[in-house]
């Protein structure tokens, strides 16, 4: 089996390289641009390309398929030589299915909190010992590679995103998976530069759900009211919602009550909601309630999930992902319920399109309220490398409302600004970015404060 990689430097597609060089398929790729970590784990494998940029001498009618990543472009002169071969072409999406249409496919959805319960599954299966296959946007603690392709696993678990498949398939990649279990976790608009509208957003979900396979299951967020109109689209399937368990918190520690105690490492009414998802896909496994929690309870989070980067006696700094305004909003609360008793500075950096959008950036009001100090960042630059149109501090600060609300656009005076604090007190710092605040290291950042 021979297959080539166009644009094969992706944070997606890379994984799935290096998964089927591990499946005995013949691996080539090309790329413009290679960045690490993606370099360093193709060349260990043995399939980094031997030099950068297209070359049509990469396509022949000896390769059995083309995967096309969104990276490369319409006209990439390898893609249409593909096409004038007649070698066949998938997006990534397209091939995932093409490689588990035989085994049991479980696909989380959702605006946020894909990859919290997809790592929550994941982690309940190993722990238990059960062999499964799986496919996951983020890197997670503890992998190599976050995509597995087996012949004998009976089930595989799909983090299912929204985002586009290929430059020539316009179609959402959850879109292609057509799964036999489904986990909507909430709807919340985003990607504003491919989905315009909430109604053309709220679009693609309803069709995911129109696509579960006959006798199928969907696990849906109970007190998303979009959800509730949506579960009633396909008479084929069963539902089943969900919303969070009783739970207190006693010592900065969740005490979570579903017919029985359990001690949690998660922190976050939203982690919660999504560990109760997690928990149902699972029981449709066959795992029983009390082999779920028992195996959960280990669970600490997924990577840039309310990360802990540092930690003193009374300060911890944490470190997310979150950059929609939901995001925002579960993620700052969530740490300001585990701890009550200390302050909480709380970053966010507009990084994303939508984020940067003046038609969307009226979402966040509000985002932070539940921080005593709210800080936006974003760089002007990153504004005319996407070729927005410019936004004032000013604008950003009503924008998100709120006394608590100060705005930095520059990166030295932010950081600056933020180690002046140094050593915290009584004091959590959250960062919250799909970034790195221009080009800083925030594990290094974290120590320091602490």
């Amino acid at each position: 089996m021979r297959v080539h990689f166009i644009a094969i430097g992706g944070s997606a597609m890379h994984n799935l390289a290096i998964a089927l060089k591990r499946k005995g398929v013949q691996v080539t790729g090309s790329d413009d641009e290679i960045f690490q970590p993606s370099k360093g784990r193709l060349n260990k494998e043995g399939i980094l390309p031997d030099k950068i940029g297209w070359d049509e001498n990469n396509i022949h009618d000896q390769l059995d398929a083309i995967i096309l990543g969104m990276h490369a472009r319409e006209d990439n002169k390898e893609l249409l030589k593909a096409k004038s071969l007649g070698v066949k072409i998938y997006s990534y999406p397209e091939y995932i299915f093409e490689q588990t249409k035989d085994k049991k496919r479980i696909v989380i959805g959702g605006s946020h909190g894909k990859t919290s319960v997809t790592s929550m599954i994941l982690h309940v299966l190993n722990t238990l010992n059960i062999e499964h296959d799986y496919m996951v946007g983020a890197q997670l603690e503890g992998y190599d590679c976050m995509v597995s392709l087996t012949d004998s696993a009976p089930i595989v678990i799909l983090e299912g995103d929204e985002y586009l498949s290929s430059p020539i398939d316009r179609r959402p990649k959850f879109h292609l998976y057509s799964p036999n279990i489904a986990v909507i976790t909430g709807i919340a608009w985003d990607h504003i530069n491919v989905f315009p509208t909430w109604e053309n957003y709220l679009e693609q979900f309803e069709e995911f759900v129109k696509l579960i396979e006959p006798e199928g299951d969907l696990i849906y967020y109970k007190n998303d009211p979009a959800l509730t109109k949506m579960s009633a689209l396909n008479k084929d399937i069963s539902i089943t919602p969900y919303q969070a368990p009783a739970y207190e918190i006693k010592n900065n520690k969740i005490q979570l009550n579903d017919e029985d105690i359990y001690i949690l490492e998660i922190i976050g009414k939203h982690n919660v909601e999504n560990l109760k998802a997690a928990q149902l896909v699972c029981q449709k496994l066959g795992i029983s309630k009390r082999e779920f929690y028992t195996a959960a309870s280990s669970f600490k989070g997924a990577s840039k999930r309310l990360e802990k980067i540092a930690e003193s006696k009374t300060s911890i700094v944490y470190k997310d992902f979150a950059h929609s305004p939901s995001k925002l909003k579960a993620t700052t609360s969530a740490v300001k319920e585990q701890f009550p008793d200390r302050r909480l500075i709380a970053i966010m950096e507009l990084h994303t399109f939508s984020s940067l959008n003046k038609k969307f950036i009226g979402q966040y009001h509000g985002a932070m309220e539940k921080a005593d100090e709210a800080i936006v960042y974003f760089s002007p630059e990153v504004l005319k490398h996407k070729n927005l149109p410019s936004i004032s501090a000013n604008e950003v600060m009503e924008a998100f409302g709120g006394k608590n609300v100060s705005v930095f656009t520059d990166s030295e005076e932010l950081i600056s600004f933020i180690t002046s604090k140094s050593p915290m007190k009584s004091t959590n710092l959250l960062i919250m970015t799909s970034g790195d605040l221009s080009g800083n290291n925030l594990d290094e950042l974290g120590k320091k404060l602490v």
